[in-house]
């Protein structure tokens, strides 16, 4: 990892910490050079992962999708920095572990984020079902929120 200040490689660690559940690592690093200390993230990233999509077409799989679905769903909703990155490494992990080979569909997918979003907020639930499960009405509404109360 090369220094953030002077640009040095090979920085030291000096801790690593294991969080989210072991899904991640926290390595805080110093610079040999400049003395610059600084911090690093390391997760799993899911690769070669194929969706299929409800019209059959394929497209690789984006955490960056996933996360613009769940901010939006979590917008203005209490929830931390980190509660958020454990919710992703929970989602990807169940989406990792249901994949068959290298696909999954979008409607695996969904089901996924909505099983966690029904855990961890049941506003943010809601708001995600209306547009995942494409409410037309009041009564739709009404029936989801019923199966959660």
């Amino acid at each position: 990892m090369n220094c953030l200040s002077c640009g040095k490689e090979d920085t030291k660690v000096t801790d690593s910490r294991v969080v989210n559940d072991g899904m991640a690592i926290r390595r805080r690093r110093e610079c040999q050079k400049c003395g610059f200390r600084f911090s690093t993230y390391e997760e799993v990233e899911i690769l070669n992962l194929s969706v299929v999509k409800r019209d059959g077409v394929h497209e690789p799989y984006s955490r960056e999708k996933v996360e613009r679905g769940l901010k939006k769903a979590l917008e203005k909703r209490p929830i931390t920095q980190e509660k958020f990155r454990m919710l992703i490494a929970n989602i990807e992990r169940d989406i990792q572990t249901e994949a068959k080979s290298d696909e999954v569909t979008s409607s695996q997918i969904g089901e996924i984020i909505m099983r966690h979003l029904k855990k961890a907020d049941k506003v943010a639930y809601i708001r995600f079902a209306s547009v995942y499960k494409s409410f037309e009405d009041i009564d739709s509404f009404k029936q989801e929120i019923k199966k959660i109360t």
